[in-house]
């Protein structure tokens, strides 16, 4: 499922992200996600604490075939995106979430934490603007979280 196949960008799915069978589905529409939108808003929480930059998250359920909740963020150095990811791996543990798989680009500016229900985006602002995340699932609702 290749969602931007421009010659000058890198596709918007990774390749573990694509339609797999062996693939674990998320929620479907309707089914109880509560689990996955507390595990969504406590990394949001945490990407605050942890001095990311406009946090997001996206309530996809009906509208992606991969996932049911987008978390994005942005961090200021690849070094801080890769602490940041880390700390996002170690909640997800205490939450009982398993991670199907981790991409990033070539230049560790954007890298993707698959927990199947909940996908957590981690850009340098530069390319989360390039990619634009925000325009593409700007009609999904977005979940209210603060601090």
């Amino acid at each position: 499922m290749m969602i931007d196949d421009a010659p000058d960008r890198p596709s918007l799915t990774p390749h573990h992200l694509e339609e797999r069978p062996d693939r674990p589905r998320p929620a479907q529409e309707g089914q109880p996600a509560q689990h996955a939108r507390d595990f969504a808003i406590e990394v949001a929480k945490l990407l605050h604490d942890d001095h990311c930059e406009d946090v997001l998250i996206y309530d996809v359920r009906g509208l992606s075939p991969i996932t049911d909740y987008l978390v994005i963020a942005s961090g200021t150095s690849d070094r801080q995106i890769q602490a940041v990811a880390s700390h996002v791996s170690d909640l997800a543990q205490q939450h009982g979430m398993s991670r199907f798989g981790t991409d990033r680009d070539e230049a560790a500016t954007w890298l993707v934490l698959d927990f199947v229900e909940v996908m957590v985006h981690l850009f340098e602002p530069t390319t989360r603007a390039h990619y634009d995340l925000e325009m593409m699932w700007g009609d999904a609702p977005q979940i209210s979280w603060r601090r």
